[in-house]
């Protein structure tokens, strides 16, 4: 992040989660106001495992955030660890 805590924009390539539980994650990346939005490959759960999936992403904006749902009432899920790879692609000008 640029120092002073200016607006970079960032390039998303890929999240990586340490989810488990049951049922399929639908997985997405969205700008802060649902301009922009990006579905992301579901998430098939399981009770235990040792792989921390990556679902790769192509998304650019200042401000980014991940959302995950099910949508079945039975399916539940635990997020344990969420890792996104970006990279700062633009700096703001100072103010």
């Amino acid at each position: 992040m640029a120092k002073g805590g200016g607006e970079n924009e960032y390039h998303v390539v890929s999240v990586r989660l340490r989810v488990t539980g049951s049922g399929v994650l639908h997985l997405g990346l969205q700008d802060l106001d649902n301009i922009q939005t990006q579905p992301l490959a579901d998430l098939t759960l399981n009770p235990t495992t040792r792989i921390e999936p990556t679902r790769l992403a192509n998304f650019q904006s200042q401000r980014i955030r991940l959302t995950g749902y099910t949508d079945a009432i039975d399916e539940t899920f635990h997020i344990r660890r969420i890792v996104i790879f970006a990279k700062a692609v633009a700096m703001e000008y100072p103010g």
